[in-house]
Formats: C-alpha cells, structure tokens, sequence
C-alpha cells in the first residue's frame, strides 16, 4: 500500500486499466467540526450542500468522468449492476459492478469493510460494503459472482475497517458465523462471557478463498485507532464516511 495525506492507493496486481483509491479525512473536502473536513457520507448528519461540494472535489481530484456511483446500503448483499439503466441515484444496494470504462464505483465506510473486486483480465470490477451483517449474508460472494469472469479468475482487495483489537462483538455476531461454518471461530478471540474480539478483514479472507477466488490482497488497516478515517465505533453518531473507489480506464 502507498499512502498519500489524501487518498489510499491499493497495491495489488490489478490490471493496469482497473483505478482505485480510498479517501481520507484529510483529502480536498470543506466539512467542518467533527465531520472535517473530506465527509462524504450524505446520511451522516453533515450538511448536504457540504457533503455534495465534497463529492465533486472527490470526482475532480482522481479526474473522474463522471460522479461515482453511490449507493444506499442497508447491510445486505443485493448488488447493483449500473451498466443496467437505471438504477436510480441511490439504489438500496451493498455492491455495485461494472463492465463499462469511465462508470466510476463508491463504497461508503467508517469501520465496516469496503471490499474492491477485479478481473484479472480488466474486463470488469466490482465494489462491496461488508458490515457484519452483510459478510455473513453473502455480499462479498455475490459481488464476486457479478463479475463477468469466474472467481479463479478475479481478484480482492480489503480496504480500511476496523481491527481484531478494536471490535469487541456479542454472541449475535459470533454466531452469525460459527453456528454454519465452524471454521469461521479462528476469527474470534473471546474476552469476557458472551464477548470476542473480531478480525473482521480476516472472515472476509477466509470466505472469499472459500469462494474460489483468485487472490485476496490488502487488510492490516484499522479505522478506530488511525484518525485519517473516519470510524463510528470512535466518533459515534457524528462520524463521517470515507469513500473506496474502483473504476475502469478506456
């Protein structure tokens, strides 16, 4: 990984006409107070007009074509094919793919894990938010499975969420993944009765190998203690989001 004051530039062997960054706090934004200053998360409490100028500067600064495409994400798996007009300005959906050049796609985080997907051969990516909820419903496999080559042939990176030492979960996430697949407990170390911490980027490493993906690349970030994120277990309500972009060159 590279990283610059403003954005996160993935390093993994991606195809050379697959682009990809991750916005920090400290990128060309104009929010202020505990959303300062690069939020772009229009459900965060952050006044709109902010929240859109932030979103433009996004699009101008990695010399986008077009403004990515954002989604409303509800912790689910539906993934939304924007090559498939319309979709809507925002549809309800945790993962987006694309097959089409210059169709930049936005994944909003602030410790859930932001997933980019990509063919080895360039010919499409995919982009996921996995939540604990949407992890264990399935969204990373089927944003994985919305690409248009098979699994062996595509590849993932983990983006910023955050760490096993930050994520202290109950037993409805514990069992979320335990009770079906009883490999899945490695993931978890257990601190107090009915409590474990969660390596989160690790259970979406064990099930897209599982999956049959190619590679898996990324992860050893965590938002809670590094304050270029933002982080909702940190901040609170007043957090903002950062953004994990993934878009094809012509």
């Amino acid at each position: 990984m590279t990283a610059a004051d403003a954005w996160i530039i993935p390093d993994w062997p991606a195809p050379p006409r697959v682009r990809a960054a991750v916005s920090t706090r400290q990128g060309p934004g104009v929010s202020t107070g505990p959303y300062g200053r690069l939020n772009l998360g229009a459900r965060a409490g952050d006044a709109p007009e902010t929240v859109q100028a932030n979103r433009l500067a996004v699009q101008q600064a990695l010399g986008l074509s077009r403004a990515p495409h954002w989604l409303q994400q509800v912790h689910g798996a539906d993934v939304a094919d924007v090559d498939a007009k319309p979709v809507g300005d925002e549809p309800r959906a945790d993962a987006s793919v694309t097959r089409q050049a210059g169709e930049p796609l936005a994944i909003l985080t602030a410790d859930c894990l932001p997933v980019l997907f990509c063919s080895v051969d360039g010919s499409g990516v995919a982009a996921a938010h996995a939540g604990w909820r949407g992890l264990a419903g399935g969204v990373l496999e089927a944003a994985l499975l919305s690409l248009p080559s098979a699994p062996q042939q595509a590849m993932a990176w983990l983006g910023p969420c955050i760490g096993t030492g930050s994520y202290e979960v109950g037993e409805e996430v514990h069992d979320a993944f335990v009770a079906t697949d009883p490999g899945a407990a490695r993931f978890f170390t257990a601190t107090r009765p009915g409590h474990w911490l969660c390596d989160l980027a690790g259970l979406a490493r064990h099930r897209l190998l599982a999956a049959g993906i190619g590679s898996v690349h990324g992860g050893g970030f965590d938002t809670r203690i590094d304050d270029r994120f933002y982080s909702y277990r940190r901040d609170g309500a007043q957090s903002g989001r950062f953004a994990s972009l993934i878009w094809l060159q012509p």
